[in-house]
């Protein structure tokens, strides 16, 4: 589509992105565009708490305006502060209806969505952007409504809050670990969990070919089953801020994750990667630019995008050889 005429240059710009981890990771490109195109404006982002520590002091945002998507209660209060905020431009990477509720009741001229959005949102916009029929990466989608508001496409550039403190932090977690792979066995569905004890058995042939300590990171409890199995590896799952996970991968000589929301940070920071997969498609949501980091069996069922599954043979079948071919190959490159 055409990009927007604005009659003067937005000046108030709010990011509706509420949530998860690995989508606020892929919009981090369209804050970059937002700020270069508009460097005077002020720019906003609605997200919740959980996923708000990635943003916290982000030197490109203004403000961060919390969600808590569990209290429904309080949505009156957040759509008059929406109000208050007076934004121009508001654009709902989201896309459902409850963010398109939120982009509507900012009351901003300017409310910008995807045509296919779903439940009902697109009603709530003034302008829709177009999404090609084949499957494309999410954050492809992304820059095209960054570029429907005036942007460039690119560059694709992630600049994260994370700080010396974090990467102190971070540091002293580590102590004298030398060299090290970080394994995130966590994800939000169940199905696409690689087993533990693959991610376990991963543990000793890191250390044995290529001198790799091994460091279990990710939300409180993702790593116990791992750390119970491989009991060398270095446990801090429920240690650190996001913004000291951040640190932490910065330094990271291999990343091992499941598809999730760190598995994008590490992507962003550019890291050596394996990533298994099972239910979902890495075209539409896996490493951006890194289909070589992908390991999966093809199987006439996958991907189903399916939270539940009666035997997961998408990644109960994957073993620990054809992950660590993969892992070979990144650290050579």
């Amino acid at each position: 589509m055409p990009s927007i005429e604005f009659a003067q240059p937005p000046q108030r710009i709010l990011i509706v992105k509420p949530s998860a981890i690995g989508d606020v990771v892929h919009t981090l490109p369209v804050l970059n565009l937002l700020r270069t195109r508009y460097p005077s404006a002020h720019i906003a982002w609605l997200v919740t708490p959980t996923c708000g520590g990635i943003l916290a002091g982000h030197p490109q945002l203004d403000e961060i305006i919390p969600f808590e998507r569990k209290k429904w209660s309080r949505a009156w209060s957040l759509m008059q502060t929406l109000r208050r905020g007076k934004f121009d431009l508001v654009l709902d990477l989201q896309g459902l209806l409850r963010s398109g509720l939120f982009t509507w009741a900012s009351g901003a001229p300017v409310r910008v969505g995807f045509a296919n959005a779903r439940e009902m949102a697109p009603l709530f916009y003034t302008h829709h952007v177009p999404v090609p029929d084949v499957e494309v990466h999410a954050i492809e989608r992304y820059l095209s409504m960054a570029e429907a508001v005036g942007c460039e496409r690119g560059p694709v550039t992630y600049v994260f809050p994370t700080d010396d403190a974090d990467r102190a932090a971070a540091a002293g977690m580590l102590g004298d670990i030398g060299r090290y792979a970080v394994v995130l066995p966590g994800t939000n569905w169940p199905t696409k969990r690689w087993p533990a004890e693959k991610f376990a058995g991963m543990v000793a042939p890191l250390r044995e070919r290529f001198g790799l300590s091994t460091v279990i990171a990710g939300a409180p409890g993702e790593g116990d089953a791992v750390a119970k199995l491989a009991p060398a590896a270095l446990n801090v799952c429920g240690k650190t801020s996001l913004r000291q996970l951040v640190a932490l991968l910065e330094k990271a000589s291999l990343v091992i994750a499941n598809d999730s929301g760190p598995m994008h940070i590490a992507v962003a920071l550019d890291r050596p990667l394996v990533t298994p997969f099972g239910p979902t498609n890495p075209v539409r949501t896996g490493p951006y630019g890194r289909p070589d980091s992908v390991v999966r069996i093809d199987l006439p069922c996958s991907p189903c995008y399916s939270k539940t599954c009666s035997h997961q043979s998408c990644l109960q079948w994957l073993e620990v050889g054809p992950v660590l071919s993969v892992a070979e190959k990144e650290l050579n490159h």
